[in-house]
């Protein structure tokens, strides 16, 4: 990396290794390789952190439940979040685990110079633990914790303390001078009352768990969390070390607001201690809800990535998490929602454009730019419509003005940067609409103008393609490759982006479509349905693109293989079909497009429901002989258990299902599909 490139250093959390990512903590992380893919097309050399906390007594009794011992428990939970960031396209550039050996010496190094610095002193401490958060929470015995409302401990050890209360009054100083340190504006409101109303000391070891790193010399005693995970974020860039790497401190820590108080507290207050640069900002987001509610395994109302990266592509998560919910609030999760911003938003907006354009450049140019002549020759109604997109696209790839993608990105305005290009794409849409290139096409006397009017909205895209690649990496260079171009759209300085560098006579690629329309029930019943199976830890995630799903009638479908793809006659021999017959038929309340139907496979009756609701009249299937997967695994579609498969065939555009059946033979009940 050349030396003059300024540095630019980001985290995540520190994730805790209770679980695999839910949505929210695959929302933190896309804000990071988000910003991190922005910072580096900006000329920055950019380093980004995540990792797991690893030690603490939850790890301890998890691991005690598993009878595995704690290093073996914890090394499968760090791979599993690793190999997931990866196959997910988000990695660190730095993985930082605690229990790496690098991150055990900068702690018990900052604990060092603490310690001499007079801030750390023994004591002993009787009070409430939350082991959920790893914290001592301020209420009496048998209460619930404020914070998370779980049942709280009772705790009597022996421990270290460090001296928050002498960082009360540097605290605020801190603030003062560094207004821009906790982010948003009503987290640090938050904190300031929090500082403003006293700080206590704090305890920073444990003696009454095993399971965490040593305090040299001073056995049994081991960190307490925060002191232990918060300095992961140091001990990955060097710790001891840290000024020859040259990255600390942060630029911006990103996390959840609920874990705002220890990283805009507890660690300045450490660092300061410590004689230590402190980061430069914090950024809390908000939460993403499920009815109302804050996602956790706890109450079994998370949401994971893997379902959704399978339906839809990482794109589509990208943009809804970014889209969706201004940075800084709470958001609601929703399927629908989801698969509503995918078709208006990426199928119908950006890809359609992309679509259109491509095709059009395709059939009128054969594949190649056009010239886009001088705007001289055509009318000032035609010039004028040129300007107008020529002056949103330099708008757009400006970081002085609000309006301005850039300025919105700059501020970690995620939702308003990215409605800022879609109504760009919008307005060269209809400029497509105004112009009628289909038209200027029939004409050999407009050639010229419909060279200049497709050459804008090629060049349109190519501004699209970078400013949206931050937020969608995959989609970006797909279009860049398909308008010709042959740089990385990574290298692309988006504040250099500059009208007219299309080359005229550039060989387009094969328009492909960027985000196929889907239909709606039958991809939430998918992703519900992959949500309820078991997860499979170190299972790839291979995205499924919309266009090659096999609608098979029955909600339980699984993602169809790609078309070139091919399967042994032993897969195939794994998939049980066997003729059924319709006894019952009714709609699901709730559910416009499923249908309950029970069906007589031979040996039993199964309970099945089936994505076929607007295409056939409950009372006219009863009876009626069908194609049946019976050895799927059950699973619940809508709250109702689905038992096998009605198979169907997917026909036209908007994939309407046809049943498969026999009508005109006369076939066994149960026999068997070969």
């Amino acid at each position: 990396m050349p030396a003059n490139k300024p540095k630019f250093y980001l985290t995540t959390p520190i994730y805790y290794t209770n679980g695999l990512p839910h949505i929210g903590h695959t929302y933190s992380t896309i804000v990071c390789d988000t910003i991190r893919r922005y910072k580096r097309m900006r000329g920055y050399d950019v380093a980004m952190t995540t990792g797991t906390d690893e030690h603490g007594v939850n790890v301890e009794r998890a691991a005690k439940k598993a009878g595995v011992p704690e290093s073996e428990f914890v090394a499968k939970m760090a791979a599993e979040w690793k190999v997931l960031w990866d196959e997910l396209g988000i990695p660190s550039d730095e993985f930082i685990r605690t229990t790496d050996l690098k991150h055990a010496h900068t702690v018990q190094w900052l604990f060092k110079l603490c310690r001499e610095n007079g801030f750390v002193y023994p004591g002993h401490y009787t009070g409430q633990y939350c082991i959920y958060d790893n914290a001592y929470v301020d209420v009496k015995p048998g209460e619930n914790c404020p914070d998370c409302g779980r049942p709280t401990e009772t705790v009597t050890e022996a421990n270290y303390f460090f001296k928050l209360s002498a960082f009360q009054k540097p605290l605020l100083n801190w603030y003062a001078k560094h207004p821009e340190f906790i982010q948003p504006e009503s987290r640090r409101n938050e904190i300031l009352s929090f500082v403003e109303g006293g700080l206590r000391d704090l305890s920073i070891t444990r003696t009454s768990v095993r399971w965490g790193i040593p305090v040299p010399g001073e056995e049994p005693h081991v960190f307490y969390v925060w002191f232990d995970a918060l300095t992961a974020y140091l001990s990955a860039v060097g710790g001891p070390n840290y000024e020859k790497q040259g990255y600390w401190p942060a630029d911006v820590h990103i996390v959840g607001k609920d874990i705002i108080r220890f990283h805009t507290v507890y660690w300045p207050a450490f660092l300061m201690a410590a004689g230590l640069p402190i980061p430069k900002q914090v950024w809390a987001h908000g939460w993403f809800l499920m009815d109302a509610a804050k996602m956790s395994k706890s109450k079994g109302n998370v949401v994971t990535p893997r379902p959704i990266v399978g339906v839809l592509g990482m794109d589509a998560l990208r943009y809804y998490l970014l889209r969706e919910t201004v940075f800084g609030q709470d958001g609601n999760f929703s399927y629908d929602t989801l698969v509503t911003r995918y078709n208006s938003d990426l199928a119908n907006g950006l890809g359609n454009l992309a679509s259109r354009t491509t095709a059009m450049i395709e059939k009128y140019f054969g594949g190649s730019v056009p010239n886009p002549s001088d705007a001289t020759k055509f009318t000032s109604d035609d010039e004028n419509l040129d300007q107008q997109v020529r002056l949103r696209a330099d708008v757009l790839a400006r970081d002085e003005t609000p309006m301005g993608a850039l300025y919105r990105l700059e501020e970690l305005d995620f939702s308003r940067a990215l409605e800022a290009i879609w109504s760009f794409i919008s307005s060269v849409d209809m400029y497509l609409t105004s112009t009628q290139p289909w038209v200027l096409a029939e004409d050999p006397t407009k050639k010229e103008r419909l060279g200049r009017v497709l050459y804008t909205a090629a060049e349109s895209l190519r501004f699209i393609a970078v400013l949206a690649y931050p937020v969608l990496p995959q989609t970006a260079e797909k279009l860049w490759k398909q308008l010709g171009q042959n740089t990385a759209i990574g290298s692309q300085n988006p504040s250099g982006l500059t009208w007219g560098s299309l080359k005229p006579g550039t060989k387009i690629e094969k328009p492909q479509p960027l985000f196929p329309r889907i239909e709606k029930a039958e991809a939430i019943e998918r992703m519900e349905s992959m949500e309820n199976e078991p997860q499979k830890q170190s299972a790839p995630v291979t995205p499924a693109t919309p266009a090659t799903m096999l609608t098979a009638g029955g909600a339980a479908a699984a993602t169809a293989p790609a078309a070139n793809e091919k399967i042994g006659i032993e897969d195939f021999a794994k998939v049980e079909m066997r003729v059924g017959q319709i006894k019952t038929a009714e709609r699901i309340v709730g559910a416009d497009k499923l249908l309950k139907l029970t069906v007589d496979i031979g040996t039993e009756i199964r309970q099945i429901c089936a994505g076929i609701a607007q295409y056939y009249e409950p009372e006219k299937l009863i009876g009626r002989k069908v194609a049946v997967v019976v050895n799927l695994a059950p699973r619940k579609l809508r709250g109702v258990e689905s038992n096998g498969m009605i198979v169907a065939a997917s026909v036209g555009p908007e994939g309407r299902p046809v049943l498969a059946g026999f009508p005109d033979e006369d076939v066994e009940i149960g026999a068997r599909l070969k």
